[in-house]
């Protein structure tokens, strides 16, 4: 059985880019899952990134991998915002200069005895003395309770359209407020399908970094951190991830949830192009042979041949599948969300967390690429560091905490 420092399950951008920066330290490594999959299979034709470029970076070691290097030796030179087709192939170049070897089978199942054992697609068993677990948000697509048991043909998520061709001249309900939503029923318009959208917000709330101060960047770069995450002010406290991890929980409640919102590049395709029911939820919804019959808060009935939800994504760790049930049992966790340490370790040594799952502890910037730099490196150190030290007798991750530096979030958790 092959046995490993570090298993990294995810080739997404926090899964390639902790792999890049573990084998600079000599870690014998091994990754599962195809490159970029969720942004190839499961984002649409013709999205935009809402990022912006410096955000959009995946992180290796020496910088030099970054999305303008990429874009800059490419056909068509940098685009911003940036083109989800030009994202996938970046990320794949970045995979092909740093973790070429790259495992593509998926990982069917995860359990802990003594060391960690991975058993693949295929039935090879793998040990690992530590797993990163980097697998994206594809598992936690969030569907409203009305909608269930409704066939894929009818209501679908966000997430399973990559293409929207198909619904040219067909009528389509778009649930959601995000940029998602908004884009979703752009480029659902501009294939010609017949689009409404339906959001519970009492607004629709466009981003626009520097509004007011246009033109006077040193300001503005006091204001609103460069990955552009979160409102004026407390973008830079949500940069700071280490910053965020320790204020009190009840601060964590009011910075950690933001707003759906709009890019402002993103309004011109939008208003005036398309009917927005704001403040207007779908109460239910009714099964008419081929199509649906929608009952909003307010307003008629509506028949659509379609709807979309763009309603998100809701962290859960217990809808990976592929987490032994025992070893689910022993993770701690929070509405969904493991409790993670210093080191994005949850409650079972050795056993990590990165990107969304990582937001409770960490904030919001770990829901963005812009996450990756931090994420990557803190995981890096951490590990490291941990196998410079003996485990005394009375030892607990506390203590191993304290003589490193780190300090344990544990302390703090409710």
């Amino acid at each position: 059985m092959n046995n490993y420092d570090v298993a990294v399950i995810g080739a997404g951008p926090y899964g390639l880019s902790v792999a890049a920066h573990l084998r600079e330290q000599s870690l014998k490594v091994i990754v599962f899952g195809r490159p970029m999959s969720f942004w190839d299979r499961n984002m649409p034709v013709g999205m935009l990134l809402r990022s912006p470029l410096p955000a959009s970076n995946l992180s290796d070691p020496g910088g030099k991998l970054t999305l303008d290097t990429y874009l800059d030796g490419s056909a068509g030179g940098p685009s911003n915002p940036t083109p989800r087709e030009r994202f996938v192939e970046y990320g794949i170049w970045f995979q092909q200069k740093a973790v070429p070897d790259l495992d593509t089978r998926n990982v069917a199942s995860l359990h802990k005895k003594g060391e960690f054992r991975l058993t693949l697609e295929d039935g090879e068993e793998i040990k690992a003395s530590r797993v990163i677990v980097a697998a994206g948000i594809g598992s936690f697509a969030q569907r409203p309770s009305q909608f269930a048991g409704l066939p894929r043909t009818l209501v679908s998520h966000a997430s399973e359209q990559s293409d929207f061709a198909p619904f040219k001249d067909r009528k389509v309900a778009v649930i959601g407020a995000g940029q998602s939503a908004l884009e979703s029923a752009a480029l659902l318009h501009e294939a010609g399908a017949e689009v409404e959208l339906f959001a519970r917000s009492a607004r629709i709330k466009w981003l626009k970094v520097g509004k007011g101060l246009t033109g006077f960047w040193p300001i503005e770069r006091l204001l609103w951190a460069p990955a552009h995450v979160g409102p004026i002010g407390i973008s830079q406290l949500i940069a700071r991830p280490n910053y965020y991890r320790r204020l009190p929980r009840r601060m964590q409640n009011c910075f950690g949830v933001l707003p759906p919102a709009g890019s402002a590049w993103l309004r011109p395709r939008v208003e005036k192009k398309i009917p927005i029911n704001i403040g207007c939820a779908v109460s239910s919804v009714k099964r008419c042979q081929d199509q649906l019959e929608l009952t909003p808060d307010y307003g008629r009935q509506r028949r659509v041949d379609h709807v979309l939800l763009a309603t998100g994504y809701r962290v859960d760790v217990s809808r990976y599948e592929f987490i032994a049930p025992q070893l689910l049992g022993a993770i701690g966790a929070i509405n969904g969300y493991p409790r993670l340490n210093s080191r994005f370790e949850c409650s079972v040594p050795g056993l990590h967390f990165m990107g969304a799952p990582a937001a409770w502890s960490f904030g919001p910037l770990m829901k963005f690429v812009a996450g990756v730099e931090f994420a990557a490196k803190t995981v890096t150190r951490g590990i490291v560091a941990m196998g410079k030290y003996a485990q005394p007798a009375g030892w607990n991750a506390r203590d191993r905490g304290t003589q490193m530096g780190y300090e344990s979030q544990d302390a703090r958790l409710p």
